[in-house]
């Protein structure tokens, strides 16, 4: 099948489809009369330039501002496309973690599902365990953040059972601004007694948790001991993890698991680490779902210049679907940048963590 031959905005997840060819589809539907959101067809007006016609590679996409920050008061109904609300009625409303900010909403169908199946292709180069080999459980963020509905799906995928222990991250960053710090100590461990009482009466072989919960974990051998004889796989997310922290997880902790990582957001979406290879520099690669993630690693004091490859710099992402479409978001997070491979031609970020310029404002707490 040729790129030519399918919708870009349908394809399936492991159908490669070309950038620009998305870019150009994207446009049609967005800024169509008969088929745009009420956000993009009122804001067109304002643009400066017509997304159809002029909009056609995906370097076009520099046209357009970072609209983001609008998204925060922004009812989130305008963001559902009219082509898109005849039939089927599913819509969800997310919210970004709010670490910078007036949380942003998103809303979302079946957009991260088809993400959900690339990551979990992803997954199967990894080893993890299938269908049969456990339910999973996920420890982390669930009502209005999206994580929490992704892990889901992946487990839904994979014909697993999904436990759920959620917490509040927005409670343990205020708790933390505030000097609170027993208390967070106190809400981690109620979290990790929740988790306990999961993990010895269910049959559980995949846990999702953020590096600060397995940290604690970690600290405490017979918390540890339970977690070790359950996990087959362990995905971790949320928080930056150190690489002496990644390898202690990776080869002390939990050696018969298959740990792998996921850096990714409400506003992003979801981009899973890669299995390594000989010629790797960097001990933990992510890979955004290209080309649905554009993402790019730009030079913090100009945006508009992009970095080298093995260079730090501030990532930028526009997301394309048939459901939403975000152009060029600048994130919180200091990346640096992986040049693509033949398995996986784009570019892949590393060493994710807070910008410098946001250290004072930035709390990661417990995801």
């Amino acid at each position: 099948m040729t790129l030519q031959a399918i919708d870009p905005l349908t394809a399936p997840a492991l159908e490669r489809v070309a950038a620009d060819d998305l870019v150009q589809a994207t446009m049609r539907w967005h800024f169509d009369q008969e088929t745009g959101s009420p956000f993009w067809l009122q804001r067109a007006r304002s643009l400066g330039f017509d997304p159809i016609h002029d909009v056609r590679s995906a370097a076009d996409l520099a046209l357009f501002p970072d609209v983001a920050p609008e998204w925060q008061t922004l009812s989130a109904e305008d963001l559902i496309p009219r082509g898109c609300r005849a039939g089927e009625w599913a819509y969800m409303v997310f919210e970004s973690g709010g670490t910078t900010g007036a949380p942003k909403r998103v809303i979302e169908m079946h957009s991260r599902r088809r993400a959900a199946g690339w990551v979990s292709d992803v997954l199967d180069q990894h080893g993890f365990p299938g269908t049969g080999e456990g339910h999973w459980l996920h420890i982390g963020p669930a009502g209005p953040h999206l994580v929490g509905r992704t892990v889901g799906v992946l487990a839904h995928l994979r014909r697993s059972l999904c436990y759920y222990i959620d917490f509040d991250p927005r409670w343990v960053k205020r708790c933390l601004r505030e000097g609170r710090r027993d208390e967070v100590t106190r809400y981690v461990d109620h979290v990790i007694d929740q988790a306990l009482a999961v993990l010895d009466t269910q049959p559980v072989g995949v846990i999702f948790a953020t590096p600060a919960i397995l940290e604690s974990v970690c600290s405490q051998p017979r918390v540890l001991e339970t977690f070790q004889r359950r996990a087959r796989g362990l995905i971790w997310s949320g928080t930056s993890m150190s690489d002496e922290t990644l390898r202690l997880l990776d080869q002390e902790f939990f050696p018969d698991a298959r740990v792998v990582g996921l850096y990714g957001n409400t506003m992003l979406g979801i981009a899973p680490q890669r299995p390594a290879h000989s010629g790797d520099a960097e001990q933990c690669v992510f890979q955004p779902f290209h080309p649905y993630c554009l993402m790019e690693v730009v030079d913090p004091d100009e945006p508009s210049r992009h970095v080298a490859y093995g260079a730090s710099g501030q990532v930028r992402a526009s997301l394309l679907t048939r459901e939403l479409f975000l152009p060029r978001t600048l994130e919180r997070d200091l990346v640096v940048r992986v040049a693509p491979t033949a398995a996986y031609p784009w570019d892949g970020v590393a060493r994710v963590r807070p910008l410098p310029s946001l250290r004072n404002e930035v709390v990661e707490g417990v995801y």
